[in-house]
């Protein structure tokens, strides 16, 4: 934040209501600092403050604002008020607001947009959810290859304050199909005279109305772009996204990977404003799942109670098997489900994948079983606890962490590659849903490959 806006000075013009110097420290403002201000506000300062508000601003800083923040400063203004402040935004952040209220609520706000642009907003939520069409915006600018630089030049200077951005300027045939881009600069240093066609290589990246929100993210990201054309399936041209859209987009999509990994749904809205009883059912119906997959491993004790209570020392080493393979399948779960997410791994390179997580999951096994055999050797020499077979006991625990730590990495790195092949997010294949597959699996190979090893000796 520059050092000339001081939030805590604005903060007390507000409450003492001194509109004369207030209108002077909000003369060079950014709409990002005031929508850091307005929430932290009671609801009659933010109206206050807000009407104080140059349009222009105001629209700016109410586009900065989280979902919620929008909602209750809407509900302290008029109608009127409301009514041109959402005519005034721009198409995509009105769709982006729109699009997470109630049903209810959207057809009261629409009520209140102008006719042109209530058909812009009722055309673009008319897109499937979270498709790229309900992303873009429609203003932009287009021209036709038989133009002539000069033409363009007065095509923007009439049209550009319109568009959400002028770097690229869009040629389009007479039926409006896209067939080319052209960067604004490229205008810039040839003869007035020059057609448009003389600038083209008929060479541009395009995105569908109806591709996945994710594909415009990692478009944005292989391509050094400050926006990019969306075109339908006839290769009309529709609109544009732009990177400061892609960019908030991208942090919501992170966050609620990160929330899915984490072993919980993914959260609507901000933590401190989701109702405590949604947050609740939002953990709860994962914890409940995973808590049903920890009764089998309750079950799978219980198979081998027998062999439990012949060699007790057996119990003991239990908890560190499958945490083991638990924080193994986690570690390989996380690193591909990001892997997955940046587009470094792709479902045809799951054969790659599988043998890197096999060889990893031998190497670091084996460390594990080292460790833990020389563990139980320096033990064995100070007490009896694990009686004259310790060496048996010991080979079957080294061992059983070798096999389990393999499948942890194999079941971690697999899941989410079959999870994105049933056309499901790979992020639900969360740490905890895999320790918790693993902690099972775990159970029946430490015991299965002990009964091998002690059967007939102390089994």
């Amino acid at each position: 934040m520059y050092d000339s806006f001081d939030k805590k000075h604005v903060k007390e013009l507000v409450e003492a209501r001194d509109e004369a110097e207030l209108i002077v420290q909000l003369k060079n403002v950014l709409p990002s600092d005031l929508a850091e201000v307005l929430p932290e506000l009671s609801k009659k300062d933010q109206r206050f403050l807000f009407e104080l508000l140059p349009q222009n601003l105001a629209t700016n800083t109410f586009e900065f604002l989280d979902v919620s923040d929008q909602q209750t400063l809407l509900k302290q203004l008029s109608i009127p008020q409301v009514s041109t402040l959402l005519n005034a935004l721009s198409p995509d952040d009105r769709t982006a607001f729109l699009e997470k209220l109630p049903p209810k609520t959207i057809q009261e706000y629409l009520h209140l947009l102008s006719p042109t642009e209530r058909l812009v907003a009722l055309k673009l939520l008319g897109y499937p959810e979270n498709s790229v069409g309900r992303l873009m915006t429609p203003d932009f600018l287009a021209v036709r290859k038989d133009w002539t630089v000069r033409q363009v030049l007065d095509f923007i200077r009439a049209y550009g304050h319109d568009s959400e951005t002028i770097n690229l300027i869009y040629v389009v045939d007479d039926k409006g199909k896209l067939v080319d881009d052209i960067k604004i600069k490229e205008f810039l240093f040839v003869s007035p005279t020059h057609k448009v066609s003389d600038l083209m290589d008929n060479s541009f990246i395009a995105l569908f109305t109806t591709d996945d929100q994710e594909v415009a993210i990692n478009t944005f990201k292989k391509n050094n772009r400050g926006a990019l054309p969306v075109i339908d399936a006839q290769g009309v041209l529709k609109g544009i996204v732009t990177i400061d859209d892609v960019l908030f987009l991208a942090e919501e999509e992170d966050t609620e990977d990160i929330q899915k990994i984490g072993g919980t749904e993914a959260l609507d809205e901000p933590y401190m404003d989701a109702p405590l009883f949604h947050l609740i059912r939002k953990r709860g119906v994962w914890l409940i799942i995973l808590f049903l997959g920890e009764l089998l491993t309750a079950s799978a004790m219980a198979y081998f109670e027998q062999d439990i209570a012949r060699v007790v020392a057996l119990a003991l080493f239990v908890p560190l098997i499958i945490s083991s393979g638990g924080n193994s399948g986690s570690q390989a779960s996380t690193l591909i489900i990001r892997a997955m997410a940046l587009g470094e791994i792709r479902l045809r390179d799951w054969w790659r994948v599988m043998g890197r997580e096999i060889i990893t999951g031998l190497f670091l096994g084996t460390i594990l079983a080292t460790i833990g055999f020389i563990r139980i050797g320096i033990w064995s020499m100070f007490s009896d606890i694990y009686g004259p077979h310790w060496f048996l006991i010991a080979l079957a625990v080294s061992t059983s962490l070798i096999g389990v730590v393999t499948w942890g990495t194999i079941s971690g790195s697999m899941l989410p590659l079959i999870i994105k092949k049933c056309g499901g997010d790979p992020a639900i294949s969360s740490a905890p849903f895999i320790a918790t597959l693993v902690d099972v699996s775990g159970i029946v190979i430490y015991f299965s490959i002990a009964v091998l090893f002690l059967k007939g000796v102390l089994l």
